[in-house]
């Protein structure tokens, strides 16, 4: 027996009250998505308060060009050891090494450039694969010995320490090439005519814009294609246009002072290539599996040993990358360097939306959370704010943000 549902068509709008309705409807929208992607957006939008506050707190000096361009240089190291934390914890694992892998491996570019005057091309290649070695141990007692993560890289954390001090025998170390110092601190040559602008910053931004905008257009039809959820036409424009006003205001202001950082570059390499793998590489689906839930993961032949050898593989490489970074902006090798890399790294990705339980994460969730911390850092270094202060204000916006995560999956729960 069928019964007739006659749909009854929605009573016209009073005069005079359609915009309104209009703007409440997109206003839902955005209120919609933002509730079902919590984790996503909260930092993002947590980011652009702190910018906002301390933008008005210093009477504008925070988003002065140069400022903006100082704050990518000085962050850009804990920016690149963040990508390679993110996907450990994604692994469920932890890293508590590469803070001192990092002083490590400028250790042996000092003695590399300094001391065996290796060309710094060939040295830079040396200290990747250093890296890439010491990760490899330390993936391998863990993945295939069984060793707790925390365990082997509290062990590495004290020997790759000592292992500076030895190298460096307790002293700094330096001058690097220039080549190396200009990948640190350097940006990229003017090019065309005189516009008052960085014509090829401008040119890396806008294309950059015509990216993003691509892939969320081709993500969001491949989503279609297979009957997934996807957001609302007009908050899907939304999200776009935010993205293309943030990426422009970048681009103006980096483009009004020298143009961008060559280390920018780099990152942006990073976060594009990394972000892939993570979105559409077998490798990064399995790294979430394992991550996510262990057991399951091996009943679907996914091979966790190897998985995890290759993710402590990467960070050691990440960390390598980060410390020739480190040595060259600073244009030495220390045996105190890198000190709490670690510790910074590890607070990006929680604050940038990864979980202790692993399975959850992103690489431009760990970019935001370095961000947070490096704006934060700054803007309270503008203000006057002394180190003690700093210290606690990061250590509450940390707990915060894993306040929220564990908040946030009791109301997913519920």
């Amino acid at each position: 027996m069928s019964t007739d549902v006659t749909a009854k068509s929605p009573a016209p709008a009073p005069p005079g009250k359609s915009g309104g309705a209009a703007g409440d409807g997109l206003l839902q929208l955005v209120m919609e998505g933002m509730r079902r992607n919590m984790r996503q957006y909260g930092m993002l939008i947590a980011l652009g308060l702190i910018v906002v506050l301390f933008a008005v707190w210093t009477d504008g000096d925070l988003l002065l060009p140069r400022n903006v361009s100082n704050l990518v240089l000085q962050n850009s190291y804990i920016l690149i050891l963040a990508i390679g934390m993110m996907l450990v914890i994604i692994a469920g694992h932890i890293d508590l090494s590469v803070g001192s892998l990092t002083a490590f491996v400028g250790s042996m570019a000092a003695v590399f450039m300094v001391k065996q005057d290796l060309p710094w091309p060939l040295a830079v290649v040396l200290c990747l694969a250093v890296g890439a070695v010491a990760g490899a141990v330390q993936g391998f007692f863990i993945a295939y010995g069984g060793i707790p993560s925390f365990i082997v890289t509290l062990a590495g954390m004290l020997i790759f320490r000592g292992l500076t001090e030895i190298f460096l025998e307790g002293q700094t170390l330096g001058p690097f090439p220039d080549g190396l110092q200009k990948v640190a601190n350097g940006f990229l040559p003017e090019v065309g005519p005189n516009t008052n602008y960085h014509n090829l910053t401008l040119l890396l931004g806008f294309a950059m814009i015509a990216f993003v905008i691509f892939q969320e257009v081709r993500d969001r039809k491949r989503q279609q294609e297979f009957n997934l959820d996807v957001p609302p036409t007009k908050l899907f424009l939304l999200k776009l246009v935010a993205i293309g006003a943030a990426v422009l205001t970048l681009t103006m202001l980096l483009a009004s002072y020298k143009g961008a950082p060559i280390v920018l570059l780099i990152l942006g390499v990073l976060l594009v290539g990394f972000g892939y793998v993570m979105r559409n590489a077998i490798i990064g689906r399995h790294i979430y599996a394992i991550g996510g839930n262990l057991p399951a993961a091996k009943l679907s032949g996914v091979k966790d040993k190897k998985v995890t050898f290759l993710v402590f593989l990467n960070m050691g490489m990440l960390a390598a990358l980060a410390g020739l970074v480190f040595a060259a902006r600073f244009n030495a090798a220390s045996p105190k360097a890198g000190l709490n890399f670690e510790l910074e790294a590890i607070a990006a990705s929680f604050i940038g939306g990864a979980s202790m339980s692993g399975g959850v994460g992103t690489v431009l969730g760990a970019i935001i959370g370095g961000l947070v911390l490096g704006v934060l850092n700054n803007g309270m270094n503008l203000v006057g704010i002394g180190t003690d202060w700093q210290q606690v204000i990061k250590g509450m916006v940390l707990l915060a943000a894993v306040g929220f995560d564990v908040w946030n999956k009791r109301k997913v729960g519920s």
